[in-house]
């Protein structure tokens, strides 16, 4: 009998964080998601399906992201060899943003809005209060060649790296970033997210909590 999945944790919950992070490979016909205190965010790593919600039947690909609220249950279908998801679970400690728009269940990395971050930077939100997640702010991040100046956040973040190369270094640390490297940064640790390419952008998936904008960085000396 084929499992319904393999799930790995990539980053674990620990004390005084509400967000985790894990990979799941889906190996059986379908998968179900309920959690209910913890709001989960998909992200789609490889492969193609459709998520059930409710009354609501959507189609997944490589790059969508999707949102299943604390209580509600979501029924994953493969629809391709391989289907493997990025799992962000947020806690009901974390502060709530108000809402601003209209719930949303899937949506699309190439659709989304794209904006400016630290330099060249750019980011592309795909949940937060604009779209029904009042928890956390999930995106995709784009880094060209080389790294900002040290910095620091007021959120709480997860990030996990696709491809790399690239590095995350913190005041006492340095640490490489190979394909599928995942990371925490606590609130106002100063660090650089390097890419280590000569030529090509970096892409990130971050998550994280109080909800708010990816451009909110503060300059600090090393």
């Amino acid at each position: 009998m084929t499992r319904p999945a393999d799930i790995r944790e990539l980053v674990p919950a620990i004390s005084k964080s509400s967000l985790a992070l894990s990979v799941i490979r889906v190996r059986g016909s379908a998968l179900e998601i309920h959690e209910p205190e913890h709001d989960s965010l998909l992200y789609v790593v490889e492969g193609s399906g459709s998520l059930t919600l409710g009354s609501e039947h959507v189609d997944l690909s490589t790059g969508s992201a999707a949102l299943v609220l604390a209580g509600e249950t979501a029924m994953i279908e493969r629809g391709s060899a391989e289907l493997e998801l990025l799992h962000a679970t947020v806690g009901p400690e974390a502060d709530r943003h108000a809402p601003m728009g209209a719930r949303q269940v899937v949506v699309d990395v190439e659709g989304a809005d794209a904006s400016k971050a630290t330099g060249a930077r750019s980011f592309r939100v795909l949940f937060g209060p604009r779209n029904g997640s009042a928890r956390a702010t999930l995106f995709a991040g784009f880094l060209p060649p080389g790294h900002a100046p040290w910095h620091f956040h007021l959120y709480d973040e997860i990030v996990w790296v696709p491809e790399g190369p690239g590095r995350v270094l913190r005041r006492n640390s340095d640490e490489a970033l190979g394909p599928g490297a995942a990371f925490r940064l606590r609130p106002r640790e100063v660090h650089i997210v390097e890419n280590s390419s000569p030529d090509q952008e970096m892409t990130l998936i971050g998550i994280f909590t109080p909800a708010g904008s990816p451009a909110a960085a503060y300059l600090a000396s090393r």
